[in-house]
């Protein structure tokens, strides 16, 4: 397994340490210190495989695959212990993990075609922004921060339906069954 790959299984590991730092005060306000830590650790991570992959030329087909799940296994779980916590309204959660879905299944039919949907550009703007609006929220500094907090949600929200939209449209071939 090349460095990516750990990387991408690294990640996977986090999450579960992560969400006990989140959800329990197991050091007490140290917790959710260390929660956002691990949470911003785990992001690098996001951006390190995949550039080491392609610099190395080490893009594989676990990669591929499991990058993305790292991915949203992450955001997904922040933001679901964020709703846990009163921090969050829950359709937001609901939108963009409907969205990881449709995607998901998405790229599942295109791969069905011999087609693979590469990630696009609205795709890691939406994915920053969702990373940016988990640690502004976990840390919760107040003030003025809360609203940059609510500008972050809004825009989040904007990008994961714009790349939603973009994805399929992009892709509306697929749909059609024209592959």
């Amino acid at each position: 397994m090349n460095l990516p790959n750990k990387l991408t299984v690294l990640r996977v590991c986090l999450v579960p340490v992560f969400v006990v730092f989140m959800l329990w005060d197991v050091l007490g306000e140290n917790s959710k210190w260390l929660a956002v830590t691990i949470f911003i650790g785990a992001s690098i991570t996001d951006w390190l495989d995949g550039y080491l992959a392609r610099k190395n030329n080490l893009v594989t087909d676990f990669g591929k695959f499991m990058d993305p799940i790292a991915d949203k296994l992450l955001v997904c779980s922040a933001l679901i212990c964020l709703v846990e916590k009163g921090a969050l309204a829950a359709w937001v959660v609901i939108i963009i993990i409907g969205r990881e879905f449709i995607i998901s299944g998405f790229r599942l039919v295109a791969s069905d075609k011999g087609v693979v949907i590469a990630a696009s550009y609205w795709g890691k703007f939406k994915t920053v922004s969702q990373m940016l609006l988990v640690i502004l929220m976990i840390v919760d500094l107040g003030g003025v921060f809360d609203t940059v907090e609510q500008v972050l949600l809004w825009v989040a929200v904007i990008l994961t339906v714009v790349s939603l939209v973009d994805y399929l449209w992009k892709n509306r071939s697929v749909l059609a069954g024209e592959m």
